[in-house]
């Protein structure tokens, strides 16, 4: 059965490619193209910025690239499958496999404790040891001793390293962050930052961010910034 995979070597496929990409919506005035024909490639272990002004279509991006979505021409393949070609509860299963995400608001239940939200992920894919590898991914953000607390309890930047540690307990291929930073103050930043690119390094994990702030995609190794839907720049 086809399952949108291609047969190409695996050592030396991109790990996220994307081909002609657009898409676009219909609005009350009419069709609006959000993105206009993108091409790129992401490597294993690469760190990405997605950079541009509001409205350009950084995070609709995001989202095709994840599988969150489909374009509405070009194609985008992730791990050498095809999205386009799979239903909804396939591109679920490889996302569950491959991908990890981290986002402005943390998307954290505010009925769970930290260690629950964490261990979500795994019961989702029935890991028998969720609980013991939840509390290992809290420690290595710094937060085993926070895991009994309960969202509400926690500052902006210590719910954002819940869902960091969410997103990597898993051990994720890919991660895609849409602007992790962008609720918290300077210090939080920073260590979310220096936190995001540890795990990076660490578990040779790719990186994705759609960032506003400079700082943030200067450490990235790669820039892409969108204007009007387009990839107008590719800064390294």
């Amino acid at each position: 059965m086809d399952n949108g995979r291609t047969d190409d070597n695996r050592a030396t496929m991109a790990l996220i490619s994307a081909r002609g990409v657009g898409k676009r919506v219909e609005g009350p005035t009419g069709r609006l193209d959000i993105l206009d024909d993108v091409s790129l490639d992401v490597n294993t272990g690469e760190t990405v910025a997605i950079t541009g002004a509001s409205g350009s279509g950084k995070t609709t991006l995001l989202g095709l690239l994840a599988g969150l979505d489909l374009p509405s021409h070009g194609s985008v393949r992730l791990d050498g499958h095809a999205l386009e070609t799979l239903d909804e509860e396939a591109r679920a299963r490889l996302r569950l496999k491959l991908v990890g995400f981290v986002f402005q608001s943390f998307h954290l239940l505010p009925a769970l404790t930290a260690e629950e939200n964490v261990m979500l992920p795994l019961e989702l894919d029935a890991t028998p040891d969720a609980a013991s590898r939840a509390r290992k991914a809290l420690a290595a953000v710094g937060l085993e001793p926070r895991r009994a607390h309960y969202p509400r309890q926690l500052s902006g930047g210590e719910q954002q390293r819940v869902a960091i540690a969410r997103a990597f307990v898993h051990e994720p291929r890919i991660l895609f962050a849409d602007e992790p930073t962008g609720n918290l103050d300077h210090t939080s930043r920073d260590a979310i930052a220096g936190l995001l690119f540890a795990l990076n390094r660490t578990h040779h994990t790719t990186l994705i961010v759609v960032t506003h702030d400079p700082a943030l995609a200067g450490r990235c190794a790669r820039i892409l910034d969108l204007v009007d839907g387009r990839v107008r720049a590719h800064v390294t």
